[in-house]
């Protein structure tokens, strides 16, 4: 199922593996960057990075149970930190190992970075977990395969299947379209 794997020869990590390798045929769950608002779309923990990660976590939970899995399942995350301090970088990760997400561990990268999508906010986290008791079948893959081909086959005058032109993070995933600048996007 799931094989987390620290590399010997590599300084220990702390709080998450160098890698995870999960078994072809095990479903998959991409989750988009979980972010620091409530339900009304207000900010909660303004100025509080702490605050914010406990919120990101929270929604991540909520995220993960809506597909049928959890923290303890997750393979890979990305922690943004609205941030170049390491002790606010730090902060940020200690919420990040108390909240179960590092039981795994899991293989994770914390980047400081200089904004992030809404005013005031601090802290977003990506994942990638295992739903656990599935299995993909011919007819998922078959249209993953499909919707694939399609991204990685878009030419500079075809906008993709949503009408909505290529960019770099969409096609960019198997290294072929979008990566150059020219293949995916749409003038």
């Amino acid at each position: 199922m799931i094989r987390r794997v620290t590399v010997p020869t590599l300084l220990p990590p702390p709080g998450y593996s160098h890698a995870c390798v999960v078994e072809a045929g095990t479903a998959l769950a991409f989750l988009a960057g979980s972010v620091p608002l409530d339900a009304d779309g207000e900010l909660v923990g303004a100025g509080d990075p702490v605050r914010q990660a406990r919120q990101v976590i929270a929604h991540l939970e909520e995220q993960l149970r809506a597909v049928g899995s959890d923290l303890a399942h997750v393979v890979a995350t990305d922690v943004y930190v609205v941030s170049s301090d390491p002790a606010v970088l730090s902060a940020v990760w200690g919420v990040v190992k108390a909240s179960g997400l590092s039981t795994g561990p899991h293989a994770s990268t914390l980047i400081g970075v200089a904004c992030l999508g809404y005013t005031g906010q601090l802290v977003e986290i990506t994942a990638t977990a295992v739903v656990p008791g599935t299995t993909d079948t011919a007819d998922t893959a078959d249209t993953a395969d499909t919707a694939d081909t399609a991204d990685t086959a878009d030419t500079a005058d075809a906008p993709d299947t949503a009408g909505t032109p290529d960019t770099a993070g969409t096609a960019g995933t198997a290294g072929t379209a979008g990566t150059a600048g020219t293949a995916g996007t749409v003038s």
